[in-house]
């Protein structure tokens, strides 16, 4: 299973202690990913991001819900690889 993050090299030039905010997702759960797909739109400090699948597989769990706040390097969904 793996976690999927956002890239930490995102988060080098903001303060500790700021959330992210996931603005929508574009998959849901049981829905098959390839990799590089994008599974959701973030905000990070006034700007957007494409959260995206780093392997083909299957997204089992969001772990956050759109419109919901995120730490620097929580988890947002889980994704089982497929073999």
């Amino acid at each position: 299973m793996i976690e999927i993050k956002l890239d930490q090299e995102l988060w080098k030039d903001i303060d500790p202690g700021t959330e992210g905010l996931v603005d929508a997702w574009r998959v849901k759960e049981g829905e098959r990913v390839q990799a590089g797909q994008a599974l959701a739109t973030v905000i990070l400090v006034k700007t957007t991001q494409e959260l995206v699948a780093p392997r083909a597989g299957t997204v089992t769990q969001i772990l956050v819900p759109a419109e919901a706040n995120f730490k620097q390097g929580q988890a947002l969904a889980l994704l089982e690889e497929k073999i």
